[in-house]
């Protein structure tokens, strides 16, 4: 069935029914923010909505997740990291590991996963910190990019990868960047699940610990099924980033 938010916008059809309804605490908001993957022209018309709303329908505690996924295939990854550090300064937002920002971690020392990370945006995400990777590179290529990581991305940004968390509990929610292992609770799930888990969960239909908001699959549109909701709309090809705002039981978008 379809549902009407208090936000003016209703939710997708497929809404499943469940006999537990998640809700966000009284006097609290969420906006969740789906993968961004360098787009800072969504990531900055997406924060001016959240503004904006905010303006329009106050509340004591607003917080502000960001699921990860901010480098990588769109062009401005650096500044797409510059923008949600500074976000982060806020209290109550909170910015999650996708397994983006652990590839870049990896690829920073290990020839390897640098190469693999040429394959799936990283190459993209280099070319907006000043650093070129030729299409056909070599492996001094790969040496050359690595030297040039360390001299040209910022020690604050390789901090802010290095510190990301994997989890955050609000409410009868539960955010990640890719999902959750099922039959297992949460304190015993791994980063790399958390961050790059998807077929287990995806096609697992009961229900988790808590309701689970999550990115890193993309979908055409929001998906709103009865133990997950997924916000992942592949920005950086559609430019669509979708922003899911959660206050007491209901569910909206900006």
């Amino acid at each position: 069935m379809s549902r009407i938010s208090a936000f003016g916008a209703s939710t997708p059809s497929d809404l499943a029914a469940s006999a537990f309804n998640p809700a966000i605490p009284e006097g609290e908001r969420v906006y969740a923010i789906g993968d961004i993957h360098g787009r800072l022209d969504l990531l900055t018309a997406t924060l001016d909505k959240i503004d904006a709303h905010f303006a329009a329908h106050p509340i004591e505690t607003p917080h502000e997740v960001f699921l990860g996924d901010y480098i990588d295939r769109g062009p401005r990854s650096r500044e797409v990291i510059d923008a949600v550090m500074a976000r982060a300064q806020r209290p109550n937002v909170v910015a999650l590991s996708g397994n983006h920002e652990e590839i870049i971690l990896r690829a920073s020392r290990e020839p390897d996963v640098f190469a693999d990370w040429m394959g799936y945006g990283g190459r993209e995400a280099l070319l907006s910190y000043g650093i070129h990777v030729p299409a056909n590179f070599r492996r001094r290529d790969i040496e050359t990019a690595m030297t040039q990581m360390r001299e040209k991305i910022p020690a604050e940004h390789f901090a802010f990868f290095e510190g990301l968390p994997a989890m955050r509990l609000i409410g009868d929610y539960v955010f990640v960047h890719a999902g959750l292992r099922p039959r297992v609770e949460l304190a015993k799930q791994t980063r790399r699940d958390v961050m790059w888990i998807r077929q287990e969960f995806l096609s697992y239909r009961a229900a988790f610990p808590r309701k689970v908001v999550h990115g890193h699959t993309p979908v055409t549109r929001p998906e709103v099924l009865a133990n997950r909701i997924n916000i992942d709309t592949g920005a950086y090809v559609t430019g669509n980033l979708t922003c899911v705002v959660l206050e007491g039981e209901q569910v909206g978008f900006l």
